[in-house]
């Protein structure tokens, strides 16, 4: 066996010397190529040393995944390796179509339930409702089973047909039903609408291929519905996605051949100009767009064209800071590696990438920017931008962010848990604009958490459990017993009374799940809108010429409200 691998082992070098290799096979390998042959040689005699020798059986797959996810953690966040199956699932997130039944699902339990139905597609046409039980998939059962196997088995070819044994949430009878997968497209638009005051409103959740085209029917369908005056485009939380769609859209509004983004690699072919290639629907009208640290990439093209542009203006808070070009390139076996090619660039000439990848916040977005890392830009009609991490809105509006006990119900899925347990006690809701969730109901929820999991930490108690940690390894406890256990009284957090001084942003979260049970995802965002201070801020520009106008001139300076 020794000679054998010993035998592969030359085979495989020398088939890595040919591969890299720009002259004769017999000539010297420049000293770059010789590393690369050295530290491969050294990872393949590794891994036949851990085959050969190590206690217990190794998982191959596993293993060398683990080396390469190593190897790329040396780099930059995105650059990442797939296998098989997660590459199918790059690809879903970033076309938006699969064969299913147009579903999202969770763990409930010993099952798996249905958690959300998609309007019109199989899952909601065979009646099934969020808090439905799957209790088998053609014929067996899906007791135990991990949710990415019950997923595999919802998805597959379209037109192809399986069998659903269920327990009905609402009647709690059994039930089978023959249900066949179609090619399941979920539009980027979640919402649009046409306010009275004239004001359009188009939420893209995320950057799919072809999102544009979506984009550009819904905008026509708003114009033909009546006076619109202005543009919202909400872009907050959305991820990114092809850079493609990203310019289609800018150019639906800007003038054909206008720069939208630019990019510059170490190879050359990477460096790229990228231009408005269609004459545009709407270049007068006036547009917000709003984004927040959820807003990413693709949508930093957007926001920053629209900006170096002059040709809207940005409301919400700093975007992600995410810069980077990544190309997908295919490997053996199915697999993919997606690498970071280049940096891009706003039309000003500024990289929205963030020069830290370390330095972020907990969402993973830019942190603190100190001045000496800023370089400044200047847009189309002189106002001075600056580059160093993210989009910095021209309306800095920040919303807060929830409370630990909030955080904590959203997690354990108690929020879904109960809306789930409303619908099922009522048939029809008020329009989400409109509804509210009544205080006797908010008692009621009160009582259904009653022994329920929820418990969370504050961030005073984290920090005071961190201060104990320090006082007894420096041997200060005994001083400072008594002192620490009044603050760790005073500051222990008291569920029943944060249910009730967290009430409001608990009901409006309730209000959003119940709304999406009887209006899908549209009744959530319809519930948000109702209390959105972006929005109104965006409202607000936008119905005033002068204040719009004044904030594009040369001379403005960012607004923070």
């Amino acid at each position: 066996m020794t000679s054998f691998l010993k035998v592969k082992r030359l085979a495989v070098v020398l088939t890595i010397i040919l591969f890299i290799g720009t002259g004769s096979t017999f000539a010297q390998p420049k000293n770059d190529d010789f590393k690369v042959v050295k530290n491969l040689d050294l990872f393949f005699s590794v891994f036949r040393e851990l085959k050969l020798f190590y206690v217990d059986d190794i998982d191959p797959d596993k293993v060398v995944k683990s080396g390469i996810d190593g190897m790329l953690s040396e780099l930059d966040p995105y650059t990442e390796y797939m296998t098989e199956e997660e590459a199918k699932d790059f690809v879903e997130a970033t076309t938006g179509e699969y064969g299913g039944i147009g579903s999202l699902i969770r763990k409930s339990g010993d099952y798996t339930e249905i958690s959300e139905v998609y309007e019109g597609f199989p899952a909601d046409k065979a009646g099934l409702v969020s808090g439905d039980l799957i209790l088998e998939i053609d014929g067996v059962s899906m007791k135990d089973k991990p949710i990415e196997d019950v997923s595999s088995k919802l998805k597959g070819t379209k037109g192809s047909s399986f069998k659903l044994k269920i327990a009905k949430v609402k009647t709690k009878d059994t039930v089978n039903i023959k249900i066949t997968r179609e090619k399941i497209h979920i539009s980027s638009i979640t919402y649009s609408n046409l306010f009275a005051n004239g004001v359009g409103y188009i939420r893209l959740a995320s950057f799919t291929q072809g999102c544009s085209k979506d984009f550009r029917k819904v905008f026509l369908d708003l114009k033909k519905a009546g006076n619109m005056n202005s543009l919202i485009i909400d872009l907050r939380g959305n991820g990114g996605g092809p850079t493609e769609d990203a310019i289609n859209i800018v150019g639906m509004f800007a003038p054909k051949g206008t720069e939208v983004m630019s990019s510059k690699g170490r190879i050359a072919e990477f460096d790229m100009v990228f231009k408005t290639e269609e004459e545009p629907i709407d270049t007068i009208i006036p547009v917000a767009v709003l984004v927040n640290s959820g807003s990413a990439s693709s949508s930093e093209i957007v926001a920053g064209a629209f900006q170096d542009l002059d040709r809207g203006i940005v409301v919400g808070t700093r975007t992600f800071g995410k810069g980077l070009v990544q190309a997908v390139r295919p490997l053996n076996y199915n697999a993919k590696v997606k690498i970071t090619t280049a940096k891009y660039y706003t039309p000003s000439g500024r990289c929205v990438q963030a020069h830290n990848f370390s330095k972020r916040n907990e969402d993973g977005s830019v942190s603190f920017i100190p001045d000496s890392l800023k370089t400044k830009f200047y847009t189309k009609s002189g106002r001075v931008v600056y580059d160093g991490g993210g989009i910095l809105p021209d309306i800095q509006d920040s919303i807060e962010s929830y409370s630990n006990i909030t955080v904590s119900l959203l997690l354990r899925g108690l929020i879904s848990d109960y809306s789930v347990k409303y619908y099922c006690k009522h048939e029809s809701v008020a329009a989400p604009e409109v509804f509210e969730l009544s205080d006797a109901d908010y008692a009621e929820f009160v009582a259904f958490l009653e022994g329920k999991e929820y418990d969370y930490q504050t961030r005073s108690e984290s920090l005071l459990k961190q201060l104990k940690t320090a006082v007894a390894r420096e041997k200060y406890d005994e001083v400072v017993e008594k002192e620490i256990t009044v603050l760790e009284e005073k500051l222990a957090h008291d569920k029943k009374k944060d249910l009730e001084v967290f009430k409001l942003e608990i009901k409006r979260l309730i209000e959003e799940e119940i709304a999406v049970r009887y209006y899908y995802q549209k009744g959530r965002i319809r519930v948000l809108l109702k209390e959105d201070s972006q929005f109104d801020k965006a409202v607000e520009y936008l119905l005033s010429p002068n204040k719009y106008q004044q904030m594009l001139s040369p001379d403005v300076k960012t607004v923070v409200e």
